[in-house]
């Protein structure tokens, strides 16, 4: 409770030094004309068998001392619920390119074990297979989104796999299943066919990749009354040549393009730079990489429109996230990294993109779910934290399969150090499934406030109540010793003359409900 008074005092005294001189910005949200449905799997997860993303992390095993539930930690269990994930994908990435799904079937304690080729050669007993991702799945309510081998699989591999996860009946693989204890099909709502097969995937090109697809899709079927959606794997960081070929040839059943792009500062440097302990370089740094995103989706976009005009293809952006140099003392190819509040504007930035681009994004899958790159859940021994960008995530799951709504902002100025400079608000506006109105703002500057001046077209501004997630220095972030550093708080405002006037400190994060 004392951290949580020392974050509003914290959050007032900004908000007040700085509303003296904030730079005046003009929100205009366009009520009359709704866009497209923001789809909730944009705010979807992913899960790698990476480090200790996943054991330790998140499966201690049924025999273990720490509460779980059919292996799973409760405690993780309770914050991802709690989030509302709507999509988890899985197993990889890259370990999806050398995963033989047979090894993670039957009794664990008879499964074959494996090494680890690309995240540090360590072991892996594979007891986290088919069966304990479904009860992951349906233990917090979310969708599957799996994850199939084209890199050292083949297309009876894909088949056979989908065939045990989603037969029904009499047939050898839908026994099989039973026999591990589970009649019931499962439900593949994704199935991906491909991961950066440009790269650790099996360094194809694009024509060779597009043959494996339609090898592998064309005998990719769930069966029984289900329908899986097919995804197929995208170039390195949007390539729009990779999709332009990809998108003109495919022959068999798809739903989607994926695209990767990790948020890096000063890239095509030497160093990603560290997780904390930044300058004001690195900040803007990251939030304009992350802010490239949107100009990868408009020129994959425009490539669909072009080679796809009936909108059977969309885009599945199913890694993203920031990557930094792994915190020092722990294994480099374990890819963990501290999470701070510059991780939460990233976090929200992308969210921005996703909505504008709601028509042909269908999905988005931040890399990763716990103790792996830009995680929502920190782990050590029996304890858990949730990160700034858990809490990003969770105030916008308002925004899931919410109506979007057109944004106007006037005067927005430049937030700039230096040479570079990127827009000081950021905006992104839906109309929620429970009808209320909601407004997601950045401020982009880690020193000085915006006052942002709210208006509708179409309806009268009378008040808004909403959160907050803003520290007073960049890297703020919550540890062990202090988990409660860094969170969300409320705030109220009412309207004058049917204007919103609000007063968003440095370096914020705000989700508003607007009452009209």
């Amino acid at each position: 409770m004392k951290s949580i008074k020392r974050a509003l005092c914290c959050i007032s005294m900004l908000a007040a030094q700085a509303a003296l001189a904030a730079p005046e910005v003009a929100v205009t949200v366009d009520v009359a004309k709704p866009g497209a449905v923001i789809n909730k799997n944009v705010y979807g997860q992913f899960a790698e068998h990476l480090g200790t993303g996943i054991y330790g992390g998140m499966w201690v095993g049924p025999e273990s001392k720490t509460p779980n539930v059919k292996g799973w930690r409760k405690d993780v269990l309770d914050a991802l619920k709690d989030l509302r994930v709507p999509v988890v994908r899985w197993p990889g990435g890259c370990f999806a390119d050398e995963y033989d799904w047979r090894d993670g079937i039957g009794p664990r304690g008879k499964r074959p074990v494996m090494v680890n080729t690309n995240w540090g050669n360590v072991v892996d007993n594979n007891a986290v297979g088919t069966h304990e991702f479904f009860d992951l799945i349906e233990l917090i309510g979310a969708d599957a989104y799996v994850n199939g081998n084209v890199a050292t699989g083949s297309p009876r591999e894909t088949a056979q796999w989908l065939e045990y996860m989603t037969g029904e009946g009499q047939s050898e693989l839908a026994r099989l299943r039973a026999q591990n204890g589970r009649a019931k099909p499962f439900k593949v709502a994704f199935f991906g066919i491909g991961n950066e097969n440009w790269g650790c995937g099996g360094n194809m090109t694009a024509a060779y990749f597009t043959n494996l697809y339609n090898h592998h899709a064309t005998f990719a079927h769930a069966t029984g009354a289900q329908a899986t959606k097919l995804i197929a794997g995208g170039g390195l960081d949007g390539n729009v040549d990779w999709t332009d070929y990809l998108s003109r040839n495919i022959r068999a059943p798809a739903s989607a393009i994926s695209l990767h792009y990790y948020t890096v500062p000063g890239r095509g440097s030497s160093s990603k730079g560290p997780a904390t302990g930044f300058g004001e370089d690195q900040w803007i740094s990251a939030l304009k990489d992350a802010l490239h995103m949107g100009e990868l989706l408009a020129s994959n976009v425009a490539k669909l429109e072009q080679n796809d005009p009936q909108k059977k293809l969309t885009l599945a952006v199913d890694e993203w996230g920031t990557w930094y140099e792994p915190t020092p003392g722990t294994p480099p190819r374990f890819l963990q990294q501290q999470n701070s509040l510059r991780d939460a504007l990233v976090a929200a930035l992308h969210f921005h993109i996703f909505h504008a681009h709601a028509d042909r994004v269908s999905m988005a899958n931040i890399a990763q779910m716990v103790n792996v790159l830009q995680a929502m859940i920190l782990t050590e021994g029996k304890t858990m934290l949730l990160t700034p960008t858990y809490h990003a995530f969770r105030m916008h799951v308002p925004f899931q399969d919410a109506v979007s709504l057109p944004v106007k902002l006037d005067n927005n100025q430049q937030y700039s150090l230096g040479s570079v400079g990127i827009p000081l608000l950021s905006a992104s506006a839906a109309r929620g499934k429970d009808g209320r109105l909601y407004l997601s703002l950045v401020n982009t500057s880690p020193k000085d406030a915006v006052a942002v001046s709210i208006a509708l077209a179409g309806a009268v501004v009378k008040s808004a109540s909403g959160s907050m997630l803003t520290a007073a220095t960049m890297d703020a972030h919550n540890s062990f010793a202090s988990p409660k550093a860094v969170l969300p708080t409320p705030f109220q405002a009412q309207a004058d003359h049917g204007k919103l006037s609000i007063t968003l400190p440095p370096k914020a994060v705000a989700v508003v409900s607007v009452n009209e």
